[in-house]
């Protein structure tokens, strides 16, 4: 949280509209709650894919809004699925965003072109901007704007729940 408040105090996000934090999903704690505790957060987008670990991940992230989100208001803006082509991916991602109590805001298929990119020390919109890839970083983008304050309260599942 220290690091948050000092790029406030220094103007960092003045004249930003969004702001993206990469946390760890297998232990909400302390790092990713006190910038929900303190209303640094309105709205959070959970990314994941269909593999266990990330499925359980989501559903952690999603006790941690809950637990903050009568007091803060903050909200769950849904899911998105970072594709790893696994078995009814796009299907689990749809059941546990439903099953939040939100929904999948954008699958992101994979593609290689994000390691090319990535070696270039790039993002896929500079190193490809024309590129099926940018075009769906794009279109999660518009999706993301325009779910603006839609956001919901989750309600997490057992893990018993998760399994099924």
């Amino acid at each position: 949280i220290s690091s948050i408040n000092f790029q406030e105090e220094n103007g960092a996000y003045n004249d930003v509209d969004y702001v993206s934090y990469d946390v760890l999903g297998d232990v909400v704690c302390g790092g990713f709650a006190m910038p929900i505790r303190e209303n640094k957060a309105q709205e959070i987008y959970i990314v994941m894919s269909g593999e266990m670990m990330a499925l359980y991940a989501a559903n952690n992230i999603a006790k941690g809004i809950l637990k903050y989100a009568h007091a803060g208001g903050v909200r769950l803006g849904g899911l998105i699925c970072n594709e790893r082509q696994t078995d009814r991916e796009l299907d689990l991602a749809e059941a546990l965003a439903a099953r939040l109590n939100s929904k999948l805001i954008h699958f992101v298929p994979r593609d290689n072109i994000v390691q090319h990119a990535e070696l270039r020390k790039m993002t896929v919109i500079q190193y490809a901007p024309n590129s099926k890839q940018a075009g769906e970083y794009r279109a999660l983008a518009e999706k993301i704007h325009a779910n603006s304050g839609r956001g919901t309260v989750p309600t997490p599942i057992t893990m018993v729940e998760l399994e099924d």
